[in-house]
């Protein structure tokens, strides 16, 4: 099972162009301090790359399970 990635954005989009806030939102982060948890796959590895400077990324060990 490919492990999963937390993602939580650390930095403000304020100053950044809108390319970088859409890739944001795409990501499903809201604002400073929040927290998502994404595929690891190629598209979210290249999403995260984009705005690497604006977000701290940690491994997890799998997707939690929807109820």
């Amino acid at each position: 099972m490919n492990p999963a990635l937390r993602v939580r954005q650390v930095r403000s989009e304020i100053h950044h162009d809108d390319h970088t806030r859409r890739v944001l939102r795409g990501l499903g982060l809201r604002g400073i301090g929040s927290e998502v948890v994404v595929q690891n796959t190629p598209s979210f590895r290249g999403m995260i790359k984009r705005v690497m400077h604006l977000v701290n990324v940690q491994e997890e060990a799998a997707l939690p399970k929807k109820k």
